[in-house]
Order: C-alpha cells, then sequence, then structure tokens
C-alpha cells in the first residue's frame, strides 16, 4: 500500500481517454496523468483509496517512443486536450482499444471492431467554441477556458483545436469590451455582463456566427460594439445577445435577441446544404462528420428502396445526406427549432421528408403505432445513449438494420446488448476519431434483425 505525500518510481502500463497513465507499485493502481505507456516516471502519491491511487507527476525518468514535445502553453492548466503529449498514431491505438473494450467488456460482445479511422487534420478543425470570459489581476476582460473539473479560467485567446479565424475575433471583442467598459460576469459575485463568447463558422461557407452571452439586454454601446466587430470580420453573417442571468453552469440562455445579419449560418455538409441556427446541434469538425455518415450510409447499404428512420434528427444533417440513397425518410427531433431547420433544410434542397416534433421515445412508439415500419432506423443519441423506450420502439418497429452513431462507446454498447438481447446481432463496429487531442471518440455499429432459423 503507498502513502500520501511519498514519491514513487514506476512504468506507465496504460492510458485512460482522460490523459492519465495507469501504473502499480507493489500491485497498487496509481493513475498519474501526462504520462504515456512506456514512460519510467516519479510521481507524488496525493490520494490513497483502498483499491486505487493518484498521483502527480514529477519527474519523467525515461520518456516513453509515443510521447512528443507539447506545443501548447496551457496544455497542463487547460481542461480542453488529454492527448497533446503522446504521437497521434499512439492516440489512435487508445482511442480504438476504449471503443473495442467498451462493446467487449460492457456489451459483451467478441467480436473484434473493424480499425479506427483517423482525422486527417489534428489541428483548427473546430468549427464551434465557446469561450468563458472573466476579469485578469490588471482588471482587463479576458477569455480562456476551464481548468480540469473547475471553474477555474485558463487564460487562452487562442486555440490549436479551433479555427483560425476564433482567436483575432476573441482578442477584438476583448479590446471592445475594454473601449467600452463592458464588464465580464463573475461567478462568484455574480455581477458583470458578459459570461461567454460562442463562436460557430460554416467550413465550407466561411460564414461566421458570433453569439454574445450575456446576464443583461442593456449592454452598454452595443450598437457600436456590434458595428466595429462585424466592420473588423467581413466574414461575419450573425450577431446575436443571448440572455443568461441565472446562476447556472448551463452556457445558453432560453431567450436570443438578434443584433446583426440572421439568426445562424449557412454550410454545405454531404452536398446538402443546411441553415443552421446559434443553438442547434452540428458536429463540430464537419470534414470527418462526412466521414463518421458516409460509414453510417455504407453500414446501412441502402438501395434506394429503403424507409429510413432518423431518430435524434437534429436539423437533419444525417437523414438528408442519405437522401438520394432511401425511397422515403422520417426524421424524429425533441427540439422544436431543430425541427424547424430541418424542415427548411428539406425544402430548400427540394427534398420531401417527414419531420416530427418529439420526444425520441414517444416519437418512435407513436410511428410504431401507426404501423410505420421502417427499413433501417439511424439513431445517433445524446451521450447519455437511448432510453429504455426508444429501444423498445424500435423493437417494435422491427426494422432490419439498426445504425448506432455515438459519441458514448459506452452506452452505445449498453443500447446494442439490450436490442441484441431481444432479436439483433451486431455485425460491424468501427471507432471515427472527431476529436484529436481531445478523450472524446465517436463510434458507429450496424446490428441486423435476426431471422427465425438464427434465433
Amino acid at each position: 500500500m503507498i502513502q500520501k505525500n511519498k514519491s514513487y518510481e514506476a512504468v506507465i502500463e496504460d492510458l485512460t481517454l482522460e490523459g492519465s497513465g495507469l501504473c502499480r507499485v507493489d500491485g497498487f493502481a496509481v493513475f498519474v496523468p501526462m504520462t504515456a505507456v512506456g514512460d519510467r516516471v516519479r510521481f507524488k502519491a496525493v490520494k490513497v483509496q483502498k483499491n486505487v491511487g493518484y498521483g502527480i507527476l514529477e519527474q519523467v525518468i525515461t520518456p516513453s517512443p509515443a510521447r512528443q514535445p507539447v506545443d501548447c502553453p496551457v496544455f497542463r492548466q487547460c481542461g480542453g486536450c488529454a492527448f497533446r503529449h503522446i504521437r497521434y498514431e499512439e492516440e489512435l491505438r487508445l482511442k480504438g482499444k476504449a471503443v473495442q473494450d467498451a462493446f467487449q467488456r460492457l456489451g459483451g460482445f467478441a467480436l473484434t471492431p473493424e480499425p479506427i479511422i483517423g482525422c486527417d487534420a489534428q489541428e483548427h478543425y473546430r468549427n464551434k467554441a465557446q469561450y468563458p470570459l472573466g476579469t485578469d489581476k490588471d482588471g482587463r476582460p479576458t477569455a480562456g477556458f476551464y481548468a480540469r473539473r473547475s471553474h477555474r479560467l485558463v487564460k487562452a485567446d487562442d486555440c490549436l483545436l479551433q479555427d483560425e479565424m476564433f482567436g483575432p475575433v476573441v482578442r477584438t471583442v476583448l479590446g471592445l469590451m475594454e473601449r467600452y467598459k463592458v464588464s465580464a460576469y463573475d461567478e462568484t459575485t455574480g455581477k458583470g455582463l458578459l459570461r461567454h463568447l460562442f463562436l460557430r463558422k460554416g467550413a465550407k461557407s466561411g460564414e461566421l456566427m458570433v453569439c454574445l452571452v450575456s446576464t443583461s439586454r442593456k449592454v452598454p454601446f452595443l450598437e457600436e460594439f456590434v458595428q466595429a466587430l462585424t466592420a473588423a470580420f467581413p466574414e461575419i453573417v450573425s450577431v446575436m445577445l443571448n440572455i443568461n442571468a441565472d446562476k447556472t453552469n448551463v452556457i445558453l440562455g432560453k431567450h436570443s435577441i438578434l443584433l446583426y445579419g440572421k439568426d445562424g449560418i449557412d454550410d454545405t455538409l454531404l452536398d446538402v446544404q443546411l441553415s443552421i441556427p446559434a443553438a442547434a446541434f452540428y458536429q463540430v469538425n464537419s470534414p470527418q462528420a462526412e466521414t463518421l455518415y458516409r460509414l453510417a450510409y455504407e453500414y446501412a447499404g441502402f438501395t434506394g428502396k429503403e424507409r429510413l428512420l432518423d431518430l435524434y434528427c437534429g436539423i437533419g444533417s444525417i437523414g438528408l445526406g442519405a437522401y438520394s440513397q432511401v425511397k422515403k425518410l422520417i426524421g424524429v427531433e425533441v427540439v422544436a427549432e431543430a425541427v424547424a431547420s430541418a424542415q427548411k433544410n428539406a425544402r430548400r434542397n427540394g427534398m420531401e421528408a417527414e419531420f416530427l416534433c418529439a420526444d425520441a421515445g414517444e416519437a418512435a412508439k407513436a410511428l410504431a403505432d401507426r404501423g410505420e415500419t421502417p427499413d433501417v432506423v439511424i439513431i445517433d443519441p445524446p451521450r447519455k445513449g437511448c432510453s429504455a423506450e426508444v429501444l423498445e420502439s424500435i423493437l417494435r418497429m422491427a426494422p432490419k438494420k439498426v445504425v448506432m452513431i455515438s459519441c458514448n462507446p459506452a452506452t452505445a454498447a449498453r443500447d446494442a446488448k439490450m436490442l441484441c438481447e431481444k432479436g439483433y446481432r451486431l455485425e460491424r463496429y468501427r471507432g471515427v476519431d472527431l476529436f484529436p487531442r481531445t478523450g472524446h471518440v465517436e463510434c458507429a455499429a450496424l446490428l441486423t434483425r435476426r431471422g427465425k432459423t438464427d434465433d
């Protein structure tokens, strides 16, 4: 048993998706952040529990071949990246292993996954950023990201993951806040105006949206602020003021005011023209999202005769991307604004599709009750995965194929296990890296309905 505040040497055996290395001291497991598999390290034990301990890195005695120089000055403080200290090939190995572990250990599947698909661009791939705003020790406005597991602001007005235009926009906004005496919100006191700066850019259109999240509608010199900002960046097609006066961790409030241009941006994904409102979900890595969706279509094996049900459809990007490959498309989404956007996007592209505004479980049940029998169901749920009601409704409709897209391999494996216990078989699954340098990984899986001879 190790002792708190004492130093130990060990070799890192494995790495979590949070970037913490696993080592053992006399068989006792300890997690040490900022390490790599194969490192021999010296660490200080800072927390010791019954079955596991946690340490902080003091020295890399012998570095792992997987290590690489860190290229970000705030990597150790910022909570955004987990893997800037290791080579991308090693990151992909770890993420592929995480997908396999989830399906084999949590789902109980013996099937080996197909090799993970890496991302060509490991930098500047994000089309969306949300910067918390604050005040530095000199009283000047600042922006950055929260430190790991905290709301301590780490100053970073630029980021290697974000679109290259975002840094100049952030610095311009901070300069305008200083010029027009617009205060930043202080979580401790509850005073101040601007709490977040939310940016979104169309990867192919180049259109830029700026959303200022404020505690009040009354922002001094707001008209001059917007005029100066849009004059500096002609790419800006939308400036929104979102009101969030609540003491909450939620970034966006319920009400937004259009200050300039339109209420979002336009972009193109898989040759489908999309209108994307400020609060709508849209994959942050557009080129790699196309790769993920193409993989889902490959798994579906469309022939042009299928009836497709797209659950959790959002603004319609997945279903509309498959429109030319199917006979009929129905989409389901609980957010009314997203459904309106999906309907608008269908009309814009000359597509006839039905989009329902309802909870996925309720809508799936209603479709099953009316005798809707889709051939393929594509599900792309939030991190928590599908509810039992959604899975039961899918089973009632009994599609020939269920294609799962998930940002959480653990819940994907859980949901696949439930479906496979009641009539489906896992045929294929694969990781896709949409978020290089972070601990997040997407996956896709194909489940087919078993025939009577297979039961």
